[in-house]
């Protein structure tokens, strides 16, 4: 790789580090292309990414950033997960990590706030961005249809009683 290619490298993963809502790190030795595909299939399918980059690189890239407190994680055979949701890399690397063990999480990095193990594990366990809008959509729904309901009420009350004294009329 020459040294403009380095420079690209280190300007994409600068974007990642400033851009993303989650970043999370994770050692992969062992893993087998298929499985990387694997789960960077699943990853773009939460609307996440896999990023596999030189150690070095990213710690330059990680210079000035908010998350330039995991550069310590980076060690080894390292693969970054990152997604813009704060919490679907985190998801899928956690469910991921379940179906592979030689795929270990490491820690990651949430806006400024370090994650150590747990809490990547912690992070995961949260709502999605989709899951939080869903309930708040639930909540806002369930008063409407009370209401709706309340308002049909009177009137199905209503036709009841004038049915009842119909029959009553014609009994007579």
């Amino acid at each position: 790789m020459d040294r403009a290619q380095k420079e690209k490298v280190v300007e994409e993963l600068g974007q990642i580090f400033e851009s993303s809502g989650v970043v999370v790190v994770a050692h992969y030795a062992g893993l087998t292309v298929a499985e990387m595909q694997d789960l960077r299939a699943r990853m773009r399918a939460a609307g996440g990414s896999v990023r596999v980059a030189k150690n070095r690189l990213a710690k330059i890239a990680l210079e000035g950033k908010p998350c330039a407190s995991i550069a310590s994680l980076l060690t080894g055979m390292t693969v970054l997960t990152y997604s813009e949701d704060p919490v679907a890399a985190a998801k899928v690397a956690e469910a991921f990590a379940k179906d592979n063990s030689k795929f270990e999480i490491l820690g990651g990095a949430m806006g400024e706030a370090a994650l150590d193990r747990a809490g990547v594990k912690a992070v995961s366990d949260m709502p999605s961005r989709e899951e939080l809008i869903a309930s708040i959509v639930g909540c806002i729904g369930a008063p409407a249809s009370s209401i709706a309901g309340a308002i049909g009420a009177p009137a199905s009350n209503i036709a009841s009683i004038l049915s009842t004294i119909e029959e009553r009329a014609e009994a007579a």
